[in-house]
């Protein structure tokens, strides 16, 4: 039998928040307890679906809502869709311009896939969400990060941003509220990139999916900011709405001109080729979206507890510095001995899991260049399970001095 050859394409996929886990595995079968604070999933702690989105979900099984939906979302979820955004972030989008997706992470897959090609570039946020990196190698395109400013609280450097834009450029990407930073980003830095981005006629994909997980600041959505720049908004139910495990999300399109035609009715047709989400869950979704809306602002002000301690605790360990995450539910501090003391930040991040069970995700998986010499934690545990992990890291950082 001749060997099976793999595709470049697929052996070369990375994704650092769950690669890391595989190593987690490993020492678990050691009898190692592992702390994992890796992957952003409110769930997997104390934060639980609300009671009204799981009833609708066992409702819209029980009467039947079991066969195929419309490839590009039930209407009614659409609809609520376009009243959520207009209610949270004063966006008008209609529902023919919603299409929905099994997750957010299918929305990316989605758009990367109509709109690079083969040396096609895209300009992300350094560091990023790992699949933009993925998804646009996956297609033969050419990953371009444009700096965020640590000592700025991770906001966009403007001046890097237009230096990096070239005639391969397809589109401007924007996290906001940023995953792995937490950054939220100043009106006016939305503004600016909006402003390049018209200049030089390319889209902007927004991704808000952190929109209402948002502390002191607050936020703009790019859509709501833009003029004459066309939007594709990103967003899903994982976060705000505790449906990790459900996958759910969205993508939608806000262009004044119609420029983005072409390219949604492309989307759509990807959204045929895998059929239909799960279409009790779109019927949950819609109860998600009508619902009662409360239990956002108690995850918030519990978060905002957890972001405070965590982010009190790493500033005083000697070695470590952060910034105060805005948004999300991430930190992501500097380790200041990687360079020295430990090579890279995946080392680093495998030393500190060897030795203490606590697993945060290396930086470089963000971005090689912005990211490197950090990690990403979630502070998504209650602060007992917190104190203890950072405890951990304190004691780390004190041995290896």
């Amino acid at each position: 039998m001749k060997n099976i050859k793999i595709t470049q394409r697929v052996s070369s996929i990375e994704y650092a928040i769950r690669d890391v886990i595989v190593h987690a595995r490993q020492l678990a079968k050691t009898g190692k307890k592992i702390c994992f604070l890796n992957i952003g999933d409110p769930v997997a702690f104390d934060f639980d679906t609300p009671p009204h989105i799981k009833v609708a979900l066992a409702k819209a099984v029980e009467e039947g809502a079991n066969s195929y939906a419309p490839s590009e979302g039930l209407p009614e979820l659409r609809q609520a869709i376009g009243q959520k955004e207009k209610r949270v972030n004063k966006i008008d989008i209609a529902p023919e311009n919603v299409i929905i997706t099994s997750g957010i992470s299918e929305g990316i897959q989605m758009v990367m896939a109509a709109l690079i090609d083969v040396g096609d570039e895209i300009l992300l946020p350094g560091p990023t969400y790992p699949p933009y990196i993925s998804y646009a190698k996956f297609f033969g395109g050419k990953p371009i990060t444009y700096e965020t400013v640590e000592e700025n609280y991770w906001q966009p450097n403007i001046d890097d941003l237009r230096e990096k834009i070239s005639g391969k450029t397809r589109g401007v990407v924007i996290i906001n509220p940023n995953n792995p930073c937490g950054a939220v980003y100043e009106e006016k830095t939305v503004k600016q990139i909006l402003d390049i981005a018209g200049e030089y006629g390319l889209p902007v994909l927004s991704d808000e999916i952190y929109d209402q997980i948002i502390y002191e600041k607050k936020f703009f959505s790019a859509a709501n900011l833009a003029e004459d720049v066309p939007i594709v908004g990103l967003n899903g139910f994982s976060k705000a709405y505790l449906m990790t495990g459900w996958r759910l999300g969205y993508l939608y399109f806000h262009d004044k001109e119609n420029r983005l035609q072409e390219l949604k009715q492309c989307i759509e047709k990807e959204a045929r080729i895998r059929l239909c989400v799960n279409t009790p869950v779109q019927k949950a979704g819609v109860a998600a979206l009508n619902g009662p809306q409360d239990h956002i602002e108690d995850m918030v002000e519990r978060l905002r507890q957890r972001r405070d301690y965590a982010w009190k605790r790493l500033n005083e360990i000697d070695g470590i510095s952060c910034k105060r995450p805005e948004g999300a539910f991430y930190v992501f501090p500097r380790i200041n001995a990687v360079g020295s003391l430990w090579k890279t930040d995946m080392e680093f991040a495998l030393e500190l899991l060897k030795e203490t069970g606590v697993l945060f995700v290396h930086g470089s998986g963000f971005d090689p260049t912005y990211g490197a010499g950090h990690v990403r934690g979630v502070f998504l545990p209650p602060l007992e399970i917190l104190e203890q992990a950072l405890d951990e890291v304190e004691l780390f950082m004190k041995k290896n001095k």
